[in-house]
């Protein structure tokens, strides 16, 4: 018989309601009863780091990510942290984030697909030793194969977990994302694998026809993917964490945030009952 999850997993990721203010965002999350948050750097630091800090704890909202940092590909220097990235390591631990996203980038204008890999793990190793001091996790967040070109050179969990393991760092683990991983006819295996290392988890659908390759994000329950499945196996692990709803859809964007929120809210006992 399928259980319906706590309602107090629930976590909605800023982009989901692009055009809100961060102060917004909280305020309308607040307002629905949600208690979780996924934060943009550039939302924070529009408001700044601490105020952005006083106002989600005065909503009693749990950080559940920061995105986003990473991009070694393109570094000239990728085995020295950037001064971007150690900003963000600095935000995420001003928040109290679960963790901070990092995605490696796309190909060089070499197109040298294996050397951006090795330039994305080297600026990995760097970053991972600042995160340790800093205290912070970071979540290695493989994309879809789709985005290999512009965006990330590491396209599924399985070569994350290489990254991570090759790293070797106490601070670095995976992000499952279901828009960009459950296509994957290693997935079972992979999340079988990473165990405790999935240290964060991101819900979409992916929308029969794709309207756009990353704009494309369905809302929970209007597309093809098995997320109740898919929770169930990521559960397994022993992730008890956020379940963190990310969307990137023009349509829904254009949308009354008020509405998206009460609709991903009203479908969550339903669409991800196991």
């Amino acid at each position: 018989m399928a259980t319906a999850p706590d309602m107090r997993r629930l976590s909605i990721n800023q982009v989901t309601v692009r055009d809100w203010s961060l102060t917004d965002a909280a305020e309308g999350l607040a307002r629905h009863g949600i208690g979780g948050i996924g934060v943009w750097l550039d939302k924070v630091e529009e408001l700044g780091l601490e105020r952005s800090a006083t106002m989600l704890r005065a909503h009693d909202l749990r950080v559940s990510s920061v995105c986003r940092a990473g991009f070694f590909t393109t570094q000239s220097a990728p085995g020295q942290v950037s001064d971007e990235n150690r900003r963000a390591i600095e935000i995420t631990r001003g928040v109290e984030a679960d963790c901070l996203y990092v995605v490696c980038g796309g190909m060089a204008e070499d197109n040298d697909l294996a050397g951006a890999r090795a330039r994305a793990l080297e600026g990995l190793a760097a970053m991972a030793a600042e995160a340790e001091g800093a205290g912070i996790g970071l979540a290695l967040e493989p994309l879809h194969p789709m985005m290999t070109a512009d965006r990330c050179v590491v396209v599924s969990l399985a070569q994350a977990l290489d990254m991570v393991e090759a790293v070797g760092s106490p601070a670095v683990g995976v992000a499952v994302d279901s828009y960009n991983v459950w296509w994957d006819p290693q997935l079972a295996a992979s999340l079988e694998r990473a165990g405790d290392r999935v240290i964060s988890y991101q819900i979409c659908d992916w929308l029969v026809p794709q309207p756009h390759p990353v704009f494309g994000r369905g809302i929970p329950g209007d597309g093809v993917i098995d997320l109740a499945g898919l929770t169930r196996q990521v559960d397994a692990l022993g992730y008890r964490g956020p379940i963190e709803v990310e969307i990137f859809n023009e349509a829904v964007w254009s949308s009354d945030p008020d509405h998206v929120i009460g609709q991903i809210a009203d479908r969550f006992p339903s669409v991800i009952a196991f």
